[in-house]
This record gives C-alpha cells, sequence and structure tokens, in this order.
C-alpha cells in the first residue's frame, strides 16, 4: 500500500474519537414523564452536565454514582433506586 494512504488511514482512526466526543451534548428530555435522578449514574453514563460545573455534557462522569450526576428515569421511580435523589 502507499505510505500516504497508510498515514492518512491512522490519522483518519485517531481523530474519529475527537470528533465524536466535540459532539456530545445534553441527552434530549425523553418523551415520557420524567425526572433527573442524581447519584445512581454509572460513570461515563450520565445524561448531562454536572451540578458542580466540571462539565457540560453527557457521558462525561468519571465516577459511579456520583452525586452531582444525574440520568433521567420515569416519573417517581428515583426514590425506590438506593441513592437515588432528586435534588
Amino acid at each position: 500500500m502507499n505510505n500516504l494512504l497508510i498515514a492518512s488511514a491512522v490519522a483518519a482512526a485517531l481523530a474519529l474519537p475527537a470528533v465524536a466526543a466535540a459532539q456530545a451534548g445534553p441527552t434530549p428530555a425523553p418523551s415520557y414523564a420524567a425526572e433527573k435522578c442524581f447519584g445512581i449514574a454509572k460513570a461515563g453514563a450520565n445524561d448531562c452536565a454536572s451540578m458542580t460545573g466540571t462539565h457540560s455534557c453527557a457521558g462525561m462522569s468519571k465516577v459511579d454514582a456520583d452525586p452531582n450526576e444525574w440520568v433521567y428515569v420515569p416519573a417517581g421511580y428515583c426514590s425506590r433506586i438506593v441513592g437515588g435523589q432528586t435534588k
């Protein structure tokens, strides 16, 4: 293969995660009745901004069950989940 073609393929493969991260944003509100449930999100699986202001996008939480990170759950369910808070 041509060295230029290989270099281009490697550059594209390395740039793809950066492009995907730049497009991350808040999760749209669900179509069902929902509430924000804090303290139950798995690392990297939060729905939007941290309450501390450390980030403003979905999927950027660093630790499991961070009390400042949230996910949408059906209305009324957060209080049923251990560690869940509606703040």
